[in-house]
Parts: C-alpha cells; sequence; structure tokens
C-alpha cells in the first residue's frame, strides 16, 4: 500500500511538473505574439535633416507606412498656427494623406496647394482644407524639433503647443 502511495504522489508530482513548465512555455509565446515585430519597432521614430530642405519643394518621408509631407515654405507664404518653426523657417509637417478618403494629394508648386485627384479637394501650404470635400485639415504626426533635425514618431515641445492650441485632435 505504501508503495502504491508513493508512486501515486510521484505521478502527481510529474504531472503537476509537467503542467507548469507547459504553462509557462504558452505565456512565453502569447508575450512573444503580442509584442511588436523588431520591423514596426524600428520604424517607430524616423529623422529628417530640415538644413538641406529648399524652399517650396515637397520632401515625402515614410513614418510607420504612411506619407509624410515636410514643406519648407516660402516667405509669401501666408504664416499659420499650425506652420512648424525651425529657426527663421516655416514648414509644413503632414501626413500625406487626404481627411476625405486617404488618397495621397500632389503638391502643386506653382499654386502652392495640395490637390487630391479622387474627388477634387484643395488644401493650402499650411494643411488646412479650402475646397471641399475633406473637412478636416491634413493631420499632423507627432514629432519633435532636435536642433535642425525633425524626429518623427516622439511628442515635442511644438508638437504638445499645437495639440494645446487644437490644431491636433
Amino acid at each position: 500500500m505504501a508503495v502504491e502511495k508513493e508512486r501515486r504522489n510521484f505521478l502527481g508530482f510529474a504531472l503537476g511538473g509537467f503542467t507548469a513548465i507547459g504553462s509557462v512555455a504558452a505565456l512565453g509565446a502569447m508575450k512573444r505574439t503580442w509584442d511588436p515585430l523588431p520591423s514596426v519597432k524600428a520604424a517607430g521614430f524616423t529623422k529628417v535633416d530640415l538644413s538641406t530642405m529648399e524652399e517650396n519643394v515637397l520632401v515625402v518621408e515614410k513614418w510607420r507606412g504612411k506619407p509624410i509631407f515636410i514643406l519648407k515654405k516660402t516667405a509669401d507664404m501666408k504664416a499659420n498656427d499650425r506652420d512648424v518653426l525651425v529657426g527663421e523657417s516655416r514648414y509644413l509637417i503632414s501626413v500625406g494623406l487626404c481627411t476625405h478618403l486617404g488618397c495621397i494629394p500632389a503638391y502643386i508648386p506653382k499654386d502652392k496647394n495640395f490637390h487630391c485627384a479622387c474627388h477634387g479637394g484643395m488644401f493650402n501650404a499650411s494643411g488646412e482644407a479650402i475646397k471641399l470635400p475633406p473637412e478636416k485639415p491634413l493631420e499632423i504626426p507627432p514629432f519633435k524639433i532636435d536642433g535642425t533635425t525633425l524626429v518623427l514618431g516622439e511628442e515635442g515641445e511644438q508638437f504638445k503647443k499645437l495639440k494645446a492650441a487644437g490644431e491636433i485632435a
């Protein structure tokens, strides 16, 4: 009888141990599936040197799979609360997707406007909708200015000020 009880205890401990090891392995596997992929983590921040940009020339960067419009504004372009200031220069920084249906608007340098070919919407050089159907301005992605470098994906002082002023939803 004592041998049978010892055998039963051994089998119980063995089964409990295998169950614990399997549970830890399953939890580890679940955690790995919930973690972002290394490619997503690497795409979290994008740096752009603004010192080399020319006025009225649109630069399109890619951040988290979205086009980002960066436009150094000319002196004759109207100043706007949405402008990003870097030294004496003013920039438009926005997600390059129309707020109506998500098309990518084209920049027309001579008109200094963005034109969305999908439904004829237009945005000015500050990203504000000037011709319907888009009713909202171009979105501003989280950014930080570090000297003359734009860091996309991090909330800096200017981004926080724009957000507090209601320019960013």
